[in-house]
């Protein structure tokens, strides 16, 4: 049971109200794990710390770097890197920066008790977004699928405590709008990808990285302190700007990796194939006009609050937006995305972490109502919830 708080805020013709309700017990682990921003190591596909070495017709579809070290071996023909060099110069030691930088935010990310998967083998396993973490090594045999369920923002983190190693033909693969893009992997030692294997996202280890034969990326293979040894390998950097996986021009290993999927693997979806991009588009933008021509909404609303009961500090309350035509709610707290929601109930458990807390809620529509931003203000102590302060809402966007 839980005891309501009623924060309501309406939007006429594309109404929307935002109802708060205390929960009673211990709030649960945020949802979604926080982006990991990776700065100017963004057009790289390799960049090591010492050197870098190769072996055979590899192939790099993107930048490759190495600094503080200098050594590059094997990149002649017949190589190909289909990108910018940078050997110990400011664009390879800025990135040695930001790379340091992006895995200290990556260890750093909380993780759920029941998402501590040490001791287990990460092959055979679908994990939705989230940090999931190995205290000691981690090991990958067979199969690992990461499913966005339809969240293309969807994030993955990997905090692994030594080293990483993945078995022959092991395969990350990609569903329902997951980018590798927002794949990482923060590696405590080091890491090797044995031959064959098809890898997805961002490979962050403290020592060195070792690709065998034919072993494939969408991603990046990034270590700060030690070598990356290449053989016979091909590497795409995914286009992040776009959210696309796709990789820019050049050989691809396989049929399916671009994709996520491994050779030979059924693609159509169970359900059969559905509307064509092009199609999805045009429907929006017909809905689109018929819209413009009917909604008039308001765009400020008004809230009024009534104070909590009573609730122990380890409690939370849980945000709610309803309305109508609503396409999706984004819920921020303190500037992170804690979680993306597409269908209703738009709904989130906030944590009752102690101090004053923002809450921002995005709210976009399948018409052609402009998007909001709901703001909400609150603090915890240890001994209540406390509610924002009655008065308006605040509207921006």
């Amino acid at each position: 049971m839980s005891s309501p708080i009623h924060i309501r805020r309406s939007v006429r013709g594309a109404g929307i109200a935002l109802t708060l309700a205390v929960a009673i017990g211990a709030a649960p682990a945020l949802a979604d794990a926080a982006p990991v921003d990776l700065g100017t190591v963004d057009p790289f596909v390799v960049l090591a710390g010492s050197t870098v070495t190769n072996v055979g017709p590899s192939v790099l579809n993107g930048d490759l770097g190495v600094a503080p070290g200098t050594a590059l071996t094997g990149f002649g023909s017949p190589a190909v890197v289909n990108g910018a060099t940078h050997v110990n110069n400011a664009v390879a030691t800025q990135a040695q920066a930001d790379l340091t930088t992006a895995y200290d935010v990556a260890a750093g990310q909380p993780v759920a008790p029941a998402d501590d998967l040490s001791g287990t083998d990460l092959g055979n396993r679908t994990l939705t977004a989230g940090a999931y973490r190995y205290t000691a090594g981690a090991q990958l045999t067979g199969q690992l699928t990461l499913d966005a369920q339809g969240d293309p923002d969807a994030q993955f983190v990997f905090l692994i405590g030594s080293a990483l190693t993945t078995a022959s033909a092991s395969s990350v693969v990609l569903l329902n709008g997951a980018s590798a893009c927002n794949v990482h992997w923060q590696v405590g030692s080091s890491a090797t990808l044995d031959t064959t294997t098809t890898f997805r996202g961002n490979l962050m280890a403290l020592s060195s990285i070792s690709l065998n034969d034919g072993a494939t990326v969408i991603g990046r293979m990034l270590a700060r302190n030690g070598q990356v040894s290449l053989i016979n390998n091909v590497l795409s950097r995914p286009l992040c700007a776009d959210g696309s996986d796709t990789p820019p021009g050049g050989p691809t290993p396989n049929p399916g990796a671009d994709s996520g999927t491994p050779p030979g693997a059924d693609t159509t979806p169970a359900s059969g194939p559905g509307p064509s991009a092009t199609t999805r588009a045009r429907a929006r933008a017909r809905a689109r006009a018929r819209a413009r021509a009917r909604i008039r909404a308001n765009r400020r609303g008004r809230a009024t609050v009534r104070r909590a009961p009573r609730a122990d500090c380890t409690a939370g309350f849980r945000a709610t937006v309803r309305g109508h035509l609503i396409d999706r709610a984004v819920f921020r707290l303190d500037g992170r995305r804690i979680a993306t929601r597409k269908r209703s109930p738009f709904r989130v458990l906030i944590p009752a972490i102690r101090g004053a807390h923002t809450v921002r809620i995005r709210v976009t529509f399948t018409d052609a109502t402009r998007a909001r931003t709901m703001t909400l203000r609150y603090r915890a102590c240890a001994a209540q919830l406390l509610q924002p302060r009655r008065g308006p809402s605040r509207y921006t966007g």
